[in-house]
């Protein structure tokens, strides 16, 4: 998904860039990016961090950057940040989200006969830098972030790097959170609150739908105000977050307990542990053990000093291999237990297939499935889940296609969890993964333990809605 990291500061601030856009890490991308402004301009720094950590690859880098204002970025594919020469000056910018209509919007503009995009990977446009062809064709930085907002179809937040100081931009419906910290003589805006309090900084202010914020040492401004209509990803709280984050001022940690809980309320099965797929099924897994009043065991211990997240390569052959390899079975928990899990979602199923045999093999009795989030039936059009899946490599739409309905005339009653077609396409999911038994969280539960109103989460990918 991404994240972004910026500081504007009366000192010197590459170190507070360098490890604040680090503890967007676990966001599991590609890329990594850092661009810093001072007298002289502008430098920029970029590696792949496909398979190594960000603060390795960047470490060497930062004796040659210098600047009381920068930008960091954990990207999904493309290079950035960018630097920017325009009418508007010379700028730094990245963006996190996913634009759907890349093809048409840069069609318009080559319509214009004076657009060129040399960022190019491969035959594909940078999407950072088609967003800033956008903003050039408005008058102002304002005027600009707020049209390629309102054109862009999916997401888009951003930082631009400027003269005048950071403009910080939420995507115009919120999909994604942007989150302001406060010291003396700094401002910082993060998409991870996690980032802010070992940096020195106290959560001032979240921006909300389409609010930009001009940050500079001394404070903050709002340049444009938010709009009425949020719709952030709910999909936050359940996967990609970090537990120490909070957004809209609801922690991660906390809504995974009570996902665990909600879980726990609607079962009766009998079993002799609770665990976790590590690592985002573990908060989900506790907060079940505790409801249940079972015992919370490890029956996995997972390495991580080697081995990268198992869905950042886009080959699934090695994605797999990363998830086994990484996953280290403890037989005294596994052997003759009945063993119940909870996850945070089965998104294609392949990885934990896999994890489901090898349990087997260990000796298990019984293996309970126990996901925290509803069956993934939608493919996510707003944010950058996975560049290579189609919606037919989901879990649920492969079971929809082997009963050979049509999805399109009924796909009403597969987001339910009283009919039939619901009923079947699990019970199809669970003979696939060869569980004992599986059970998914239910929407409304869902809804409520995270704390915000349905019409303010987008719950697309679960019931289509948008």
């Amino acid at each position: 998904m991404g994240g972004l990291f910026g500081v504007a500061s009366r000192e010197d601030c590459v170190k507070e860039v360098f490890f604040g856009t680090d503890y967007h890490s676990h966001l599991g991308t590609v890329r990594g990016g850092m661009a810093v402004k001072n007298r002289e301009g502008i430098s920029k720094s970029i590696h792949d961090i496909t398979n190594t950590q960000f603060r390795t690859k960047f470490e060497d880098d930062l004796a040659g950057l210098h600047g009381n204002t920068g930008i960091g970025v954990i990207s999904d594919f493309d290079d950035q940040p960018l630097i920017i020469g325009s009418h508007l000056g010379i700028y730094g910018i990245a963006t996190v989200g996913a634009v759907q209509n890349a093809a048409s919007l840069a069609e318009k503009a080559f319509g214009a006969k004076t657009a060129h995009f040399s960022e190019m990977m491969g035959s594909e446009i940078n999407p950072t830098e088609l967003i800033a062809v956008l903003i050039n064709d408005e008058s102002g930085f304002v005027e600009g972030i707020r049209s390629a907002q309102q054109a862009v179809e999916g997401s888009c937040s951003m930082l631009l790097l400027t003269d005048a100081g950071i403009y910080a931009a939420r995507d115009r419906l919120g999909r994604t959170p942007l989150i302001l910290g406060k010291r003396d003589g700094a401002v910082a805006a993060t998409s991870e609150s996690c980032a802010l309090p070992n940096l020195g900084f106290e959560i001032a202010h979240s921006l909300g739908p389409g609010e930009i914020v001009l940050l500079t040492p001394d404070g903050f401004e709002t340049m444009n105000p938010p709009g009425d209509r949020m719709q952030i990803c709910s999909f936050l709280w359940v996967y990609y977050g970090y537990p120490a984050s909070s957004y809209e001022g609801i922690n991660v940690e906390v809504v995974r307990n009570r996902c665990g809980a909600a879980l726990a309320r609607r079962d009766d099965v009998d079993v002799d542990l609770v665990a976790g797929i590590p690592d985002s099924g573990t908060a989900h897994a506790l907060g079940y053990a505790n409801q249940a009043k079972r015992p919370y065991r490890r029956p996995f211990v997972k390495y991580t000093p080697t081995w990268p997240r198992s869905f950042m390569p886009q080959d699934q052959g090695i994605r797999d291999l990363v998830a086994r390899m990484k996953l280290i079975p403890i037989r005294d928990l596994i052997e003759g237990r009945r063993l119940l899990f909870c996850e945070d979602s089965i998104v294609r199923g392949t990885q934990l297939r896999g994890t489901i045999k090898l349990l087997k093999k260990y000796g298990a009795k019984a293996i309970h499935m126990r996901p925290a989030c509803p069956p993934l039936i939608h493919g996510c059009k707003f944010l950058n889940f996975s560049r290579s899946r189609s919606e037919l490599e989901l879990a649920g739409r492969k079971a929809i296609q082997e009963m050979g309905a049509d999805f399109a005339s009924s796909k009403a009653a597969f987001a339910d969890p009283d009919s039939p077609e619901y009923a079947e396409m699990v019970e199809r999911i669970r003979g696939r993964l060869d569980l004992t038994s599986l059970q998914y969280q239910r929407l409304p539960d869902l809804v409520e333990a995270i704390g915000l109103p349905k019409e303010k989460l987008c719950t697309f990918c679960f019931d289509g809605a948008s």
